[in-house]
């Protein structure tokens, strides 16, 4: 008996003992040690406002459930303020590179065009000192005035190339025709008669067609440089309409239940289901998404607009080419000196302070006779015989087509290499954008979060990117797209058709390829300058970025079915046909040696 009365005292004390064990480990996983912990680091809010062990708050909106909670009104509150700011952060910490990217590309094109502009005013400024000495004084304010409407026309300004380039040799025509023409009516080319002159030049066309093709290589040079410019300008106010996009109560609450609300349970180590953490973003960036297609079309304007400014020195050359130009016109001018005269007194009036010989030529004037006066509305000769042109050479500069290595400013070309060669990377950002976030808060863990308790998978509809797609989201109510968002989305279509219906062809290219170059745009470009050489054949692959993760090879574009040019086998030394007959011949050397050998 006392055997039995022993065995059912130790199974209740077993009993006990594992009742009170269950019991303590029940209330040690339900304390909120953990919550306040993360609540604390954080910075969420006062720690006061976490409870020490779990009870229940009927006020909660946001993470309800049945059973006892760590969290209270106040914490919920704070929660969806943490989450909104946390995202906000988010989001400027992947658009702070693009931003970068296009701030730091705008301020080196402008630095390098004011290089060019400055170095081509010198060029021009030189000429002038040197060949036209009684012209430079009053010339270089006309210099500066057509360097400055170029410059604010690149800029954005309102302001005309072709307008300005006409401007400027208008007010040239004057001092030209009064100090190197026509010297001895200088004094007399004031009031009526300056204007005159000024207001005819284009009819009388002294300067042949210099001015028109001045005006149409700059126009064409500079148009790519302000599209380009203002192409860098509006895509850095997207950025920072992006940096300022505001998330909604819906989208808060959101955020909130699927990062915080787990925390409630004492489970803050919980990570999202990768389902569950898209259609939570994709809700709340419904409107930044919606900008991933005009975005795209948009980095392939700067792609091509980058490649027009810089591709083939289009926009140095043009700038560097004004001098040639100018003295062109000048000398023009010059050898038809005595039509010239004629031609301004039958427009303009004789003057009566003119010399008998004032049509001599002097020093630093050629003329040349000829029987007739051609009429004021017939333009002059742009090909003067090579005699005159030998005696005219003399006046020309001597200044070099590029400056010394010291001065030089640095190359268009390196700049676009390096920013075509990051641009593309940033192609798919708004579309990508939730999938970026997603991928810093979803774990590898068997179990995940869904917004109401842990499971092993997120079974609910997973639904696209847009405003349009989120009528299925099961997540939250996105009630509309955000009208500050959908007004620089507006910009960007109508600047991208702008540009295409100006300049036909650009935008339409994921890359490009020159043929037989060798050279990928956008993936670099090597020149003499980089120190780098190519081999000479144009059959070397240059891979270069692309939006998918692959290559673009020479001679070959995305989504393009032409075969891949085969790699070109180079034989060093003998030719083929000497290689070929090599070996006969060498064994009949052999045969004729063991012939000779004496038995």
């Amino acid at each position: 008996m006392s055997r039995g009365l022993f065995t059912r005292v130790n199974f209740l004390w077993i009993i006990l003992v594992v009742s009170l064990t269950i019991e303590t480990h029940r209330v040690k996983c339900h304390s909120c040690h953990e919550v306040k912990t993360a609540f604390q680091v954080r910075q969420i809010g006062p720690l006061k406002w976490v409870p020490e062990t779990p009870g229940t708050d009927a006020d909660l909106q946001v993470c309800k459930h049945q059973g006892p909670s760590c969290c209270t009104r106040k914490m919920e509150e704070s929660y969806q303020v943490a989450v909104r700011r946390e995202t906000v952060q988010n989001i400027r910490s992947y658009s702070f590179e693009l931003n970068y990217l296009l701030l730091g590309h705008a301020t080196a094109f402008q630095d390098t065009f004011q290089s060019l502009m400055t170095f081509s005013m010198t060029h021009i400024s030189s000429l002038f000192e040197s060949s036209y000495s009684s012209l430079s004084l009053d010339a270089s304010p006309l210099i500066t005035q057509l360097f400055s409407q170029l410059s604010l026309y690149v800029r954005g300004g309102n302001a005309s190339v072709e307008a300005s380039v006409h401007r400027f040799f208008d007010d040239l025509f004057p001092l030209v025709y009064g100090r190197l023409v026509n010297p001895g009516v200088a004094a007399s080319l004031t009031g009526e008669r300056l204007d005159c002159l000024r207001m005819t030049r284009q009819d009388m066309n002294p300067f042949g067609e210099q001015p028109q093709a001045l005006a149409r290589e700059l126009g064409a040079a500079l148009r790519a440089g302000r599209a380009l410019t203002q192409a860098l300008g509006l895509g850095m106010e997207l950025m920072n309409a992006t940096d300022a996009a505001v998330l909604t109560r819906d989208c808060s609450r959101a955020l909130a239940r699927m990062q915080y609300c787990s925390h409630c349970r004492g489970l803050t180590l919980i990570k999202p289901c990768p389902g569950y953490c898209l259609n939570v973003l994709r809700g709340c960036l419904a409107s930044l998404t919606e900008l991933n297609l005009p975005w795209r079309r948009h980095v392939a304007l700067l792609e091509d607009l980058t490649h027009a400014v810089a591709g083939q020195h289009s926009l140095e050359l043009a700038l560097l080419g004004v001098e040639g130009k100018v003295n062109d016109a000048i000398l023009l001018a010059q050898l038809h000196g005595p039509r010239l005269a004629a031609t301004v007194d039958k427009v303009c009036g004789a003057s009566t302070a003119e010399a008998p010989s004032s049509h001599t030529p002097t020093e630093g004037q050629v003329s040349t006779a000829t029987a007739t006066s051609p009429p004021a509305s017939t333009p002059f000769s742009e090909s003067p015989d090579v005699e005159l042109r030998g005696r005219l050479a003399h006046l020309r500069s001597s200044l070099p087509l590029k400056p010394s290595k010291n001065d030089k400013p640095k190359s268009l070309k390196k700049i676009s290499r390096e920013f075509v060669g990051y641009i593309p990377r940033y192609k798919t950002f708004f579309g990508a954008l939730p999938e970026m976030l997603c991928e810093g808060e979803m774990g590898l863990e068997f179990t995940c979060w869904n917004g109401d308790d842990v499971v092993e998978s997120y079974t609910k509809k997973v639904v696209g990117n847009g405003v349009h797609a989120q009528r299925q989201n099961p997540e939250l109510k996105v009630r509309g797209a955000d009208p500050a968002l959908m007004e620089v989305k507006d910009r960007l279509e109508q600047f991208s058709q702008e540009i295409e219906e100006s300049m036909p062809g650009l935008g339409h290219r994921e890359a490009w390829v020159e043929t037989g170059s060798g050279i990928v745009e956008g993936s670099g470009e090597c020149d003499d300058e980089d120190g780098c050489q190519g081999s000479g054949d144009g059959t070397a692959h240059r891979e270069g970025p692309d939006v998918s993760g692959g290559v673009v090879q020479q001679g070959s574009s995305p989504g393009s079915s032409l075969p891949e040019r085969p790699p070109v086998v180079r034989v060093r030394g003998t030719s083929g046909a000497s290689a070929a007959a090599s070996p006969p011949s060498l064994l009949a050397t052999l045969l004729l040696m063991l012939l000779l050998v004496p038995q």
